[in-house]
């Protein structure tokens, strides 16, 4: 009898354990969860030059958190393979791989981690954050305007402008004039795949 009840509180109990499990994992989220999808999304680069300087990185990763259901608690990561640069010249992603500029083979990646966003208008915000290039880490602001607001599926478009001789690249690339400014542009689309609305300032 003895026996049979420490079976039965056995059971009873691994239920217990079991039902929690499913419990927690169907429990919905409290925050919003978002998904960027790369294959849809792009990031682009430009410097003025004597000869046109622009091109896409095609390896990257970049993911949107929520502490709260507040827009402005959003964390945005974005994490480059510096060496998938393309420019659609072989010289010049030569010269933007190498020790000169990207120098990818010491700082494989280029980074933004936001610290800070601020909404300034209906649809447009501030994210400050660390932007980490060539291993030189300071602080940017990506300017970002939001399309799609409250459908659950939106684009971010930023733009964050940087010196380039504070990250250390100095040099320039032969017969051509580069300006010392350039630009980068983010068009990231997100879907919201779980958690409730996203509360904006009105």
């Amino acid at each position: 009898m003895k026996l049979n009840r420490k079976i039965l509180l056995a059971g009873f109990a691994s239920l217990l354990v079991m039902f929690s499990c499913v419990s927690r994992a169907q429990a919905p989220s409290s925050v919003p969860v978002f998904k960027v999808t790369p294959v849809k999304s792009t990031i682009k680069f430009s410097v003025k030059a004597s000869v046109p300087i622009e091109g896409v990185f095609d390896k990257w990763d970049a993911t949107l958190v929520f502490s709260s259901p507040a827009a402005e608690s959003a964390v945005l990561d974005v994490k480059i393979e510096a060496a998938s640069v393309d420019t659609g010249s072989g010289m010049k992603n030569s010269k933007l791989k190498s020790d000169d500029f990207f120098n990818v083979d010491k700082d494989p990646y280029i980074t933004f981690h936001s610290t800070k966003i601020t909404q300034t208008g209906p649809n447009t915000f501030d994210a400050l954050g660390t932007f980490t290039i060539r291993g030189v880490s300071k602080q940017e602001t990506l300017h970002i305007t939001l399309e799609g607001k409250g459908t659950g599926n939106g684009t971010i478009n930023g733009v964050m402008a940087f010196d380039r001789k504070e990250y250390g690249m100095n040099s320039g690339i032969p017969f051509i004039k580069i300006a010392d400014r350039v630009e980068v542009t983010v068009d990231l689309k997100g879907q919201k795949i779980a958690g409730p609305p996203v509360v904006f300032k009105q």
